[in-house]
């Protein structure tokens, strides 16, 4: 069957049920009798062989039955869940994913993952993992027992041979002619019984009272006698022709029915689709709930729809000045259609970063558990929503963060109990929504920054001049840490260093049209904030008129609109402040910070759009209110990147271009 036209889905629904196996393998690991949990792996683990093996990646199968079975036995108490286990199920997700990306990028997804597979049967059979042992069924072991053994019979087989005893498989055949089956059955049984106990038989013990078999029978034995001397006494019985004993061995038996399994599921599902097939061209197609469809597309949609948003403003304006009644109802009607039409388009494009969230609990595991550290992390916010283009950009520089925090920030161990604080260190991932800006917050409970220590290295580095260093404040010194070539580190060390400063961070940062902060506490911690925006494309924004130039607020920034007398502005730590609703508001005058021309003295009455960022809110004053409007950013391109307080342009309906304020860099 030719699956390259599902590989695509293959491959996307396969990380999707990556993450969700390991994400719950991290909970299992701080709660291991948590039978949801194991269940949930069990699902994806299930659910990823199954499609695997549709689609011929045997080895990813196989890897995932075997994980399925260990889950099985942890699900049935049959094993308990140590760190060992939790060590050799990680190591068997980080192998799918090691296939999953071979697959991705075009190879056939066959990777040798024999020693995991070995360990997980050994973890299934309860025997303590040997990594280097790898255990081929015998030919001894071999046997054509057929029947499927239920849990109980196996744990009895188990058992057997933990205590000695050995397993057989005796295969009695009687005599053409022979007229009383049942009786001789019979008396092969009581001399079985004498020897060991019988566990199974095929056919059954009442169908073979009833004669209901050919000649021949076998038996599933547990006995502490050899093979000779059970041969020899059955052989006794008349009218018994031939007798056959071969060693039943669990762990073979178990291999040839995994293997049975992954060839059944396979078949099944090729027949599946193939009955899927047929089903199209005679019956009516099933319902399509949800499609797959490329970003690239996506963003071709986006982009001819910021043109037609162009267009609209155009028609507006036209039709506000023509006034005609016809064109007013057809600009408002196309105006609210294309309003809808933006929300499906923005929506379709937005995804929760817990996408990019998801990654971090086993990095940070594997980073703890390289670097001896007890670490944890708490994530709040994960169903936060971001632009695809956003997301797709974010999860590097988080990486790096997350790393420095790890590594530089939580101390070890022994220094945290020196300092009286847990032995575990917390880290915190944080994502909320602040106007039209996303905040992503890394913060420890680690050494902090010694600011001291910053300051002088970047003296001696020639960052910063030491008249300079002492008229800056302990934020702008934090900061000095994101300065091209700065590093406190006395080490250069294999998980933070990597060659990548905080300074190639904070410019991807800047590229996506966001921005970075660093602040800490010496003793008690750090925090990263990013601030990124929503979206890159269409905003809801308020215009507003400073001299003869017009300006954007986005919308999603903006609390309320004011207009308040020159009379009620008062002082306060020589700055310009209200009182607004009971809260002291600082203002600022949109038109020096711009340059736009002095304000009208003679007014008494001043226009302010209060605006805010998380508590904090901040009066931007500004000569006239013009009206709401739906605009497309657009870049201020290369040449105009540390533009202050301006996160872009648009164009307006006239045709005249209107720098859009970023009113986050105003708040303080």
């Amino acid at each position: 069957m030719d699956t390259t036209q599902y590989l695509g889905v293959f491959i996307d629904e396969s990380r999707e049920h990556l993450d969700v196996l390991y994400n719950q393998l991290l909970v299992l690991e701080k709660q291991p009798g948590e039978k949801p949990v194991i269940e949930e792996i069990f699902r994806a683990a299930h659910t990823l062989k199954g499609m695997s093996a549709t689609m011929g990646y045997t080895d990813l199968a196989n890897l995932t039955h075997k994980m399925e079975n260990v889950l099985d036995a942890i699900r049935y108490e049959k094993i308990t869940v140590n760190t060992e286990i939790m060590d050799v199920l990680f190591e068997a997700g980080e192998a799918l994913e090691v296939i999953v990306n071979d697959i991705e990028n075009g190879g056939t997804g066959a990777q040798d993952v024999s020693q995991i597979v070995n360990l997980l049967d050994d973890i299934e059979q309860g025997n303590s993992t040997q990594r280097d042992h790898i255990e081929e069924p015998s030919q001894e072991d071999s046997h054509t027992f057929t029947e499927v053994l239920d849990e109980f019979e196996l744990s009895i087989l188990n058992e057997s041979e933990t205590r000695g005893y050995a397993n057989y498989e005796v295969t009695v055949q009687l005599r053409e002619d022979c007229l009383l089956k049942a009786a001789r059955v019979f008396m092969v049984f009581e001399v079985l019984e004498k020897m060991g106990e019988v566990i199974k038989s095929v056919p059954t013990v009442h169908e073979l009272e009833e004669e209901n078999f050919d000649t021949s029978f076998l038996v599933l034995l547990v006995s502490e006698h050899s093979k000779d001397e059970i041969k020899e006494l059955i052989q006794k019985v008349s009218e018994v022709e031939h007798v056959s004993i071969n060693t039943f061995s669990v762990a073979s038996y178990k291999h040839e029915q995994d293997q049975q399994a992954v060839k059944q599921e396979a078949t099944e599902a090729e027949d599946s689709n193939n009955d899927d097939q047929d089903a199209t061209i005679n019956t009516k197609k099933t319902v399509t709930k949800t499609i797959r469809v490329n970003i690239d597309r996506l963003d071709a949609l986006m982009n001819l729809f910021e043109e037609l948003v162009i267009d609209r403003g155009r028609l507006e304006q036209i039709s506000g000045e023509l006034k005609n009644p016809d064109l007013e109802d057809t600009v408002e009607r196309m105006t609210r259609i294309s309003g809808d039409l933006q929300n499906i388009i923005l929506n379709m494009r937005m995804v929760p970063i817990d996408q990019v969230f998801n990654r971090f609990p086993r990095m940070i595991r594997q980073l703890a558990r390289d670097l001896d550290k007890q670490v944890g992390i708490e994530i709040t916010g994960a169903d936060t929503e971001l632009d695809r283009t956003v997301i797709d950009e974010i999860g590097d520089p988080l990486v790096h963060l997350i790393r420095n925090a790890v590594d530089h920030g939580i101390e070890s161990r022994e220094i945290r109990q020196r300092d009286g604080k847990p032995e575990e260190g917390t880290l915190n991932l944080k994502a909320y929504h602040s106007g039209n800006h996303v905040i992503i917050e890394i913060s420890d409970d680690g050494a902090g920054i010694n600011k001291d220590k910053v300051l002088n290295k970047a003296i001696a580095k020639g960052i910063v001049t030491a008249d300079e260093a002492a008229i800056m404040s302990d934020q702008q010194i934090y900061e000095l840490i994101m300065a091209s070539g700065f590093s406190t580190a006395e080490q250069i060390s294999d998980v933070s260093g990597r060659g990548v400063g905080l300074d190639v961070v904070k410019n991807t940062i800047e590229s996506l049209g966001g921005r970075m902060s660093v602040n800490a506490t010496t003793g008690q911690g750090s925090t990263f904030s990013i601030e990124l925006p929503l979206t890159l494309s269409i905003m809801s924004v308020l215009l507003v008129e400073l001299g003869t130039e017009t300006y954007a607020i986005p919308l999603s920034s903006i609390m309320e609109t004011a207009v308040v007398s020159r009379e009620t502005i008062m002082h306060a730590h020589n700055k310009k402040v209200i009182d607004f609703r009971g809260q002291v508001v600082p203002l600022a005058f949109l038109n020096e910070l711009f340059e736009t021309g002095e304000m009208k003295e003679d007014e008494q009455d001043i226009s302010i759009v209060i605006v805010k960022k998380g508590d904090k809110l901040t009066g931007l004053v500004v000569d006239d209110l013009i009206g709401q409007q739906e605009v497309v950013l657009k870049s201020m391109g290369n040449y105009l990147t540390n533009t202050f307080a301006i996160s872009g342009a648009t164009i307006l309906g006239d045709g005249r271009v209107a720098l859009i304020i970023d009113s986050n860099a105003l708040v303080r």
